[in-house]
């Protein structure tokens, strides 16, 4: 189904956490779209995005009961899916259901990051979508941040003309730990940091040693090895601290998840030309907040992106006291000293880019440049990288992971 061109393209979010109130933010800065429609198991949080839609006069949504009463508001076109990993099999398949009942008239899915737990759900997830006529869109928001995009452009139009193509890409994500405790849950979330976050350095990375124009999947990974650890959550004292802020929902000296990460994978580009990506994931980083780096180098060249070093700074003395707060900047760790500001969140990280993308290529009928696909070749990734790291080895790629569960999302790693 395509949209008449007048008519803006509306959005129904699947969920009402912390993420989807990032998407809803960042469609300030989005034309030709509105939030039409809202769910989640909690009426609640539900009615608190649909108020927050209303108030940045990005929409005026209803909030609805089910998934299946969702597909079929006549004013949703597309669903922004932004729930728990363990319930996206579930999800998709009432909205899968629901469009072959033909109920609504949606056009498109978008899903956030990681796609699924495990290779075999994010084949499952794929093959489900791809049962309908729907359109899809992997939501990896640093994809699209604006200082990734616009290095990325700069270095291939100048340099590799001249010089040659990349040949090493480094990306990390480090803060503090995350906000919601099922991100803690091995079972649920599927892994720890490593599912959590290296999903975005392996891809951001991926996409810079990519050539515009080229297909993701023409840079063919060879090898994965990887390592995970707990450094500072099983320590006994966080193991409490963390019980704490959970209410008691988890408990790492029953089960753990790793706190670090690090991958290094070795690439072949079209031309034979050997890739390394190298990726590091932290939820034991104690800064200032939350920290996104990429490098990107080439025989005669080098890119760098850190989104700590922002344009705006603030200094609080000893005498200036007050509640935590993230007002300055996600994952904020302090409200004293000099502190960094991040002024537009969603846009420094790639929101505001990512769902101008998912809107324009829903609305003109065409796949995204980053869709279920990608999603899919990130988590077999994903699925090397947990694999390596159980066996200390590096695994040769390609490599069957259909049936592979790593050990933290089995509830059976102890660090």
């Amino acid at each position: 189904m395509t949209l008449e061109s007048s008519r803006p393209l509306g959005i129904g979010f699947v969920g009402a956490g912390f993420i989807n109130r990032f998407h809803v933010q960042s469609l300030v800065g989005v034309r030709d779209c509105v939030v039409a429609g809202v769910t989640s198991p909690t009426r609640a949080h539900a009615e608190s995005l649909a108020a927050l839609a209303r108030e940045l006069r990005v929409g005026a949504p209803r909030v609805h009961g089910s998934v299946a009463e969702l597909v079929a508001d006549p004013d949703v076109d597309a669903l922004w899916i932004g729930i728990p990993n363990d319930r996206r099999i579930a999800v998709v398949e009432e909205i899968v259901d629901a469009v072959l009942r033909g109920r609504g008239r949606l056009v498109g899915l978008a899903c956030e990051k990681p796609l699924a737990r495990n290779l075999a759900e994010a084949k499952r997830v794929l093959a489900l979508v791809e049962s309908t006529p729907l359109l899809h869109g992997y939501l990896e928001n640093q994809v699209f941040e604006p200082a990734v995009v616009r290095g990325k452009e700069i270095i291939w139009r100048r340099a590799v003309p001249i010089a040659g193509r990349p040949y090493l890409a480094r990306a990390a994500e480090e803060h503090s730990g995350p906000h919601m405790p099922w991100f803690w849950d091995g079972v649920r979330q599927g892994g720890g940091v490593l599912s959590d976050m290296l999903c975005h350095s392996y891809e951001v990375a991926r996409f810079l040693l990519t050539k515009p124009g080229e297909a993701r999947e023409s840079l063919h990974v060879e090898e994965v090895n990887a390592q995970i650890a707990s450094l500072k959550w099983t320590r006994p004292e966080y193991v409490e601290l963390l019980r704490e802020q959970t209410g008691g929902a988890i408990d790492f000296r029953r089960a753990p998840v790793e706190d670090f990460a690090r991958a290094t994978i070795k690439l072949r580009a079209p031309g034979g030309e050997p890739l390394i990506v190298e990726a590091t994931t932290s939820w034991s980083f104690v800064g200032p907040a939350l920290r996104l780096r990429a490098e990107l180098l080439g025989p005669e060249y080098a890119l760098e992106a850190d989104s700590l070093k922002t344009d705006l700074s603030i200094f609080l003395s000893r005498r200036v006291t007050g509640s935590s707060g993230e007002d300055l900047v996600e994952k904020q760790n302090a409200e004293q000293g000099l502190m960094p500001v991040v002024s537009d969140e969603a846009g420094l990280y790639g929101y505001t880019n990512e769902n101008r993308h998912m809107v324009q290529a829903f609305r003109d009928g065409r796949m995204p440049d980053e869709n279920w696909r990608d999603g899919v070749a990130v988590t077999e990734v994903l699925m090397a990288c947990y694999k390596s790291a159980e066996e200390g080895r590096t695994i040769a790629m390609p490599c069957p992971l259909d049936d592979f569960v790593p050990q933290v999302a089995r509830g059976a790693w102890r660090g």
